[in-house]
C-alpha cells in the first residue's frame, strides 16, 4: 500500500521532527508544500495551500473543511463541537481530484505520477453534476464575483471568516439593492484574534442594507459554503476572506444539482436555528475595547 502526505511548511509548524520520522519509518511519503523561499520571504510566508483533499485508491474523494486537527475530533474545549462540511465523492470526478493532488506532490516532492495509469482506474460519469475549480494567486475573486452575479432572489454565505474584497464586498451590496436576499452565517467565538472585529464594518453595511446575519452558537462552524438561488451551489477549502481570495491555494467544487442542493439547504436551516441573529443594535452598541479591535483589524484586513 502506498501513502503520501503533504503538509503546508507553515500550517504544519505543529508537526514534530518525530512525528515526520515516526511516519516515513512507518512507509509514508511525507513532503512539505509552500517553504519559505528567498527572495521573496514575505509573500511565500503568507501563502498557503489551504486545499483539504484526501483520495483512497483513485476511487473515492473527499473535499471540504477538515483539516486534521484535535479540534476536528471535538478534542479542543474551547471550540468543541466543531461543525463542518465536507464532501465524499466517487465517480470520474475522482480522476481530476487526484490530478490536483498530484501537481501539488510533483511541486514539492519532485515526483511526477501524472501519466502513470495505475492512479487514474476508470470511473463512472455519476448523476450530479458539479465542476471542480482549483484556484490560487487571485483567481478566486472574479469566480466569486460571477457567481454572486447569478443571483436571482437569494444568497446565502457559510464562513469561519468573512472579510470580503472590495470588489466582492460592491457586488453583495448590489445585490440586495436588485431585490437578492442575503443571509450570511459565522461563528459566534472566533478561533484567531481581530477576525471577527474584521468582519463587523462590512456587517454592519450589509445589515443596514437588509442583510441576514447568524452566529453559529452550537461549537465553532468552520464550514465554506455559497448557495446561490436553488440552482447552484459552492463547497470547498475557501473562505470568505482575502487570503482565500488572493493568496491561498484552495479547491471549490460547485454543484449544479437541485436535490443535492435542498438537503444542503436543510442542513443550512438546522445550522441557522442553531444560531443567534446579530443586529445593528448590538453592533453599535459604544465598547471601547471593541472600537479599537476593530481599528486594529482594518489595518491588517488583508493577511487575515
Amino acid at each position: 500500500m502506498e501513502v503520501r502526505l503533504l503538509v503546508d511548511r507553515l500550517g504544519g509548524l505543529k508537526v514534530k521532527k518525530a512525528e515526520v520520522h515516526a511516519l516515513t519509518q512507518a512507509g509514508v511519503q511525507f513532503a512539505y508544500c509552500n517553504q519559505v523561499r528567498f527572495p521573496y520571504l514575505f509573500y511565500t510566508s503568507q501563502v498557503r495551500n489551504h486545499r483539504k483533499i484526501s483520495i483512497i485508491d483513485g476511487k473515492i474523494g473527499y473535499l471540504g473543511g477538515f483539516n486534521i486537527g484535535k479540534e476536528y475530533i471535538d478534542q479542543d474545549p474551547k471550540l468543541c463541537p466543531w461543525r463542518d462540511y465536507h464532501l465524499k465523492m466517487t465517480g470520474e470526478g475522482v480522476n481530476f481530484l487526484q490530478s490536483e493532488f498530484f501537481i501539488d506532490w510533483r511541486l514539492a516532492a519532485g515526483e511526477d505520477l501524472q501519466r502513470d495509469p495505475g492512479y487514474f482506474p476508470k470511473l463512472s460519469q455519476g448523476s450530479i453534476r458539479h465542476r471542480l475549480v482549483p484556484t490560487e494567486a487571485g483567481q478566486l475573486e472574479g469566480r466569486q464575483i460571477r457567481l454572486i452575479r447569478q443571483a436571482e432572489r437569494a444568497i446565502i454565505i457559510g464562513s469561519p471568516y468573512f472579510i470580503p474584497s472590495k470588489k466582492l464586498f460592491s457586488e453583495l451590496i448590489e445585490a440586495l439593492r436588485r431585490g437578492v436576499s442575503l443571509t450570511i452565517l459565522t461563528p459566534y467565538t472566533a478561533d484567531h484574534p481581530l477576525v471577527q472585529e474584521a468582519s463587523f464594518r462590512f456587517l454592519r453595511v450589509l445589515l443596514q442594507e437588509g442583510a441576514q446575519v447568524y452566529q453559529y452558537k452550537k461549537g465553532f462552524y468552520h464550514a465554506k459554503v455559497i448557495v446561490v438561488d436553488d440552482k447552484i451551489c459552492d463547497v470547498g477549502t475557501a473562505n470568505f476572506d482575502n487570503r482565500s481570495f488572493f493568496l491561498n491555494k484552495e479547491i471549490n467544487c460547485y454543484i449544479y444539482d437541485r436535490q443535492f442542493i435542498e438537503r444542503l439547504m436543510a442542513i443550512l436551516n438546522k445550522d441557522i436555528l442553531d444560531s443567534e441573529p446579530l443586529s445593528l443594535d448590538k453592533l453599535n452598541k459604544p465598547s471601547l475595547a471593541r472600537s479599537l479591535k476593530e481599528a486594529a483589524a482594518k489595518a491588517l484586513t488583508f493577511f487575515l
